[in-house]
């Protein structure tokens, strides 16, 4: 891939010296393109003289310049390209708490994302996520908020506490695995998010979040159609 860019940039210079030379007047595409480009080239010179050993907001598409390679660490796949929603789900629907192009720590959106359930519900009691939310600010937060979560506890607890905790933990756990896992799966295969298909970041994101609402809408008229069978033969 660098070869091959490389290669591609070094033909354009001849293009670039072209374009501040004579002062060619380009579209806003066709300069936003070419900024890209040295953009890139300027990004692996500095990679291949060994200037950075990171570089930093690298340019991983040509296309969508926006985006930034993250490191998931997955078996199929170590690195993927494109928006990182951290999601609040609460009793099955779905709310975006933060969406970026950049590689950022979801552990860090713990508080913000409470902040977002008391917003629109009131108050939280219970809350479930990845062990990478199972910080010490985050435990202390929560245990600060009297919010029970489904964290490993640390230290030694008290025999009383064990079996309800498990318990508690069990449940979470179950709901965390079914609904929200179960969720981005079936937003990615039936919503159009496994693939966005979006030209720029500004539809990207609508995408992201049409899906996710459209998903969501669903599910109510799921549960209100359910909800009406029940009340027909508790009727008849």
């Amino acid at each position: 891939m660098t070869h091959i860019a490389c290669s591609y940039i070094t033909r354009n210079d001849l293009y670039v010296d072209l374009v501040q030379e004579t002062g060619i007047r380009l579209s806003n595409k066709k300069s936003y393109r070419l900024n890209t480009i040295t953009t890139v080239y300027e990004q692996q010179q500095m990679k291949i003289y060994g200037e950075v050993d990171k570089i930093k907001d690298r340019v991983a598409s040509l296309n969508k310049p926006y985006i930034r390679p993250i490191v998931r660490g997955k078996e199929s796949k170590a690195v993927e390209f494109g928006a990182k929603v951290n999601k609040l789900q609460v009793d099955g629907i779905s709310f975006i708490e933060h969406l970026s192009y950049d590689a950022f720590n979801e552990g860090t959106r713990l508080e913000s994302s409470i902040h977002l359930h008391r917003k629109l519900f009131g108050k939280c009691a219970l809350h479930a996520s990845d062990k990478i939310y199972a910080t010490n600010a985050n435990r202390t937060y929560c245990k600060k908020e009297n919010i029970v979560t489904n964290f490993i506890p640390k230290g030694k607890q008290k025999e009383a506490h064990i079996e309800q905790g498990k318990s508690m933990r069990a449940a979470l756990d179950k709901e965390k695995g079914t609904r929200l896992e179960g969720s981005f799966g079936n937003e990615k295969n039936h919503y159009l998010l496994q693939r966005v298909n979006a030209r720029n970041a500004i539809t990207e994101k609508c995408w992201i979040f049409f899906g996710i609402f459209t998903a969501n809408a669903s599910y109510i008229t799921n549960r209100r159609e359910k909800a009406k069978e029940k009340e027909t033969k508790k009727a008849a």
